[in-house]
């Protein structure tokens, strides 16, 4: 299954907010378009949003009439800005319009017409190197993986979060592969759902021994020893090792610290932002109530007019977290100094 592609001058993705009625294609032709599926969670997960982010800048840049780069390049940064607005959590999404912008300023002497030949290539580079970079991460995380674990995830990391694998589920796909016998419990994951909606479709698509709970079942299930290990995927991970990841994460590494079980986080490297010391810089989205007051925007479920907070993402301290499972290895304690290492030695 391919959740994002390039294919007749656009880029199709599954539309995710149809799963798991009916899988559905959408092919977006401009960066509006994109822009509107990834607002809409259409398209959501941090290594995909990198891959949308960097096709979406290509969409918007390759009509552009400009003849000089200075024309060119006052367009590329009004387009750049609009995709960034887009989801200021995530920082993938970031990090490849930054990609896309070092190699627009590389090629400056370029003429306008080879330029947008190279970010072309850039953005097919991007996805191609996130479909390796997740199975080399999986092969890594698998190693974690043992015979008999119960092992609890939380939103949605696999197949539909990035081109292949995926990052947490990916982990678990790889330790499938390898004939491992394991049990996988998914957190549903309020208010949008995707660990019911996404989650659990992908693991039984997949033949993968897969238990749905409610989030607020975590908890009885760790107390009576039904987990063993926890893994999550994560949005935005900062210098220090504290992390972003889908709301109700940090309620999973705390309860993990109580009852004593592995925390593990599974992300690439482009997942790291190494420019925010500590987890109380990292911004936080806040979505529509109507998440929350309605089941999936249809139905009511809470009393018209009522006050809702809907954060999308909270923060897990790094003293939480047992180690990071990244695609050039296994980072541990000490955070700061072994995450700064590894980040610095494959740039």
């Amino acid at each position: 299954m391919k959740s994002i592609f390039w294919r007749n001058n656009g880029l199709v993705i599954i539309d995710q907010t149809l799963l798991p009625a009916r899988v559905e294609y959408l092919f977006l032709s401009n960066p509006t378009e994109v822009i509107e599926a990834i607002r809409k969670m259409c398209i959501r997960g941090a290594p995909a949003l990198a891959i949308a982010a960097a096709f979406a800048l290509f969409l918007g840049i390759r009509n552009l009439r400009a003849r000089s780069y200075i024309e060119f390049r006052k367009d590329f940064d009004r387009i750049k800005r609009s995709i960034a607005s887009s989801r200021p959590t995530a920082i993938n999404l970031f990090w490849a319009l930054e990609r896309m912008s070092r190699r627009l300023e590389e090629n400056k002497e370029k003429s306008v017409r080879e330029i947008k030949r190279i970010l072309f290539k850039e953005a097919k580079d991007i996805l191609e190197e996130n479909r390796s970079v997740t199975r080399q991460l999986s092969k890594i995380g698998a190693q974690l993986i043992k015979d008999n674990d119960r092992i609890l995830t939380i939103c949605n990391t696999g197949i539909l979060a990035t081109v292949d694998y995926g990052t947490a589920l990916g982990v678990i796909y790889e330790a499938k592969r390898q004939k491992k016998s394991f049990k996988v419990f998914a957190c549903e994951t309020r208010p949008l759902l995707q660990g019911a909606r996404l989650t659990a479709w992908e693991l039984k698509q997949n033949k993968i021994d897969v238990t749905l709970i409610c989030d607020g079942m975590a908890g009885y299930l760790m107390q009576k020893k039904l987990i063993n290990k926890v893994i999550v995927g994560a949005d935005r991970i900062v210098l220090n090792g504290d992390t972003a990841n889908k709301i109700g994460t940090y309620n999973l590494a705390v309860l993990c610290r109580y009852h004593k079980i592995p925390f593990f986080v599974a992300a690439p490297l482009s997942s790291f932002d190494l420019s925010i010391k500590n987890g109380d810089f990292i911004p936080i989205e806040e979505r529509d109530p109507r998440e929350v007051t309605h089941l999936f925007f249809k139905k009511p479920i809470a009393p018209e007019g009522i006050k809702v907070f809907n954060p999308a993402f909270d923060i897990t301290p790094h003293r939480l977290i047992t180690c990071f499972i990244t695609e050039k290895g296994i980072i541990k304690p000490p955070f700061k100094k072994n995450i700064k290492k590894i980040y610095n030695e494959n740039q």
